[in-house]
């Protein structure tokens, strides 16, 4: 075997091992990015209640301001009977006092509901605080965990490619531009074994000549 072919190989070698660090990078990325998707969705839960209940406490004032509204409207309808005279005026303050009456009840009945929901909402925001609180400090260890572990391999890839920069000067420069081309299609079956007039890159049965060549 040449001296350019073993050096050949052995950067290839070199950079099969660069690139196998690459899953491990990425396995890395995905273990924080599936907290912080659970951190994002809960946050999501968390924001969502704390809208309902505020939409739902100017509900309530604004049912509170029309309680007040009514029974300010029935205390002038007091002072108006005294001063009816037909039975006409009557019915009509009457009718008056019941449409009021009936408002009130209906908002009286609003407050009381949207009151017991909010009651339950806020436990629930409790509960979905307490949860971004536990992912949070679960995250936080996590992606120290993972920034420790991706530095140690940025450390091994570093020195791995000091190694590269090594071998790809002492090569032939021809051959290096050769290999560089081929290698950004076929990845790290750039460079690969034949064993029985077989490619072990595609897998292919090479021919008499093609063999011979090789």
């Amino acid at each position: 075997m040449n001296k350019h072919l073993n050096e050949l190989i052995e950067l290839a070698k070199n950079d099969q091992a660069i690139d196998s660090y690459t899953p491990q990078l990425e396995a890395a990325d995905k273990k924080v990015a599936r907290v912080q998707k659970k951190i994002d969705a809960a946050q999501g839960e968390l924001d969502e209640l704390t809208t309902a209940i505020t939409d739902n406490e100017e509900k309530v004032k604004g049912f509170e301001e029309q309680l007040t509204l009514l029974n300010e409207q029935l205390t002038l309808n007091a002072k108006k009977l005294k001063d009816i005279t037909t039975e006409k005026e009557m019915k009509a303050l009457s009718l008056e006092e019941d449409i009021a009456k009936e408002k009130m009840t209906f908002a009286n009945e609003e407050i009381e509901r949207l009151q017991g929901i909010n009651e339950t909402k806020t436990s629930l925001l409790d509960e979905a605080s307490e949860k971004v609180k536990t992912l949070t400090v679960d995250f936080d260890a996590i992606n120290k965990e993972v920034s420790a572990e991706k530095a140690e391999i940025e450390k091994s890839k570093g020195e791995l490619f000091v190694k590269r920069e090594e071998l790809s000067r002492n090569l032939e420069q021809k051959v290096l531009s050769f290999y560089e081309k081929i290698r950004i299609w076929a990845g790290n079956t750039a460079v690969v074994p034949v064993k029985k007039q077989a490619c072990y890159g595609c897998y292919m049965k090479l021919n008499d000549k093609t063999y011979s060549e090789v």
